[in-house]
């Protein structure tokens, strides 16, 4: 049974990670992978994301997935508690995990019951195709993207950061765009999606 906590913004949602959790956090560990925010100008929200889960008694430990080896990636995903994909360009995580085949590892993971922790861009891109945040990400960051079909592990699309700052414009212009198009689950930086097999719900802190 997939368990999924999709954030937009997890340092502002432990609290939902902790009553969600439903187990003993302290002394587990996490597999962290801050790859869709390597090439970004503004990074604050992985340093939180990791103070916030150390915090809880959790061990990181980091995956590079744009410079680990395939066994490297494959031995992480499959010791650690947990997996973490933290928010940036969510093209170039997408072009980085296909590229190593860690698409693929971890959907094997996921669907063996491993939990897992998106942050916006790695909320996005378990959806089965990531077109639609191109107003928010920069797509031409990463002109030899073959596809922007993603991990397809949820068959809705997470839109995050919806009415926050600085994304207020680029989500409505997403709404706009895509609202009858597409199964949007917009929520802001004070919610979470929660899958748990077939169950979704959006909760508030």
């Amino acid at each position: 049974m997939i368990k999924l906590f999709l954030a937009s913004s997890f340092a502002d949602v432990v609290a939902l990670f902790v009553k969600s959790a439903q187990t003993e956090l302290k002394g587990k560990t996490v597999t962290f992978i801050p790859t869709a925010s390597i090439h970004e100008d503004v990074t604050f929200y992985v340093d939180a994301s990791k103070k916030a889960l150390q915090d809880l008694g959790l061990i990181i430990d980091i995956l590079e997935i744009s410079t680990a080896t395939k066994n490297e990636i494959s031995s992480k995903l499959e010791s650690n508690d947990f997996i973490y994909v933290s928010g940036g360009n969510t093209f170039f995580l997408l072009k980085e995990l296909r590229r190593t085949g860690a698409d693929e590892l971890i959907k094997e993971q996921i669907n063996r019951g491993k939990p897992y922790i998106g942050e916006s861009a790695g909320s996005v891109i378990l959806s089965p195709n990531i077109e639609y945040v191109k107003e928010m990400d920069d797509f031409n960051a990463v002109p030899d993207l073959a596809s922007f079909s993603s991990l397809g592990v949820i068959d809705f699309y997470p839109l995050p950061h919806y009415t926050n700052f600085p994304f207020q414009d680029s989500t409505q212009k997403i709404m706009s765009n895509y609202m009858d198009a597409i199964n949007l689950i917009p929520f802001s930086n004070s919610q979470v999606i929660l899958v748990d097999g077939d169950k979704v719900d959006l909760m508030d802190k």
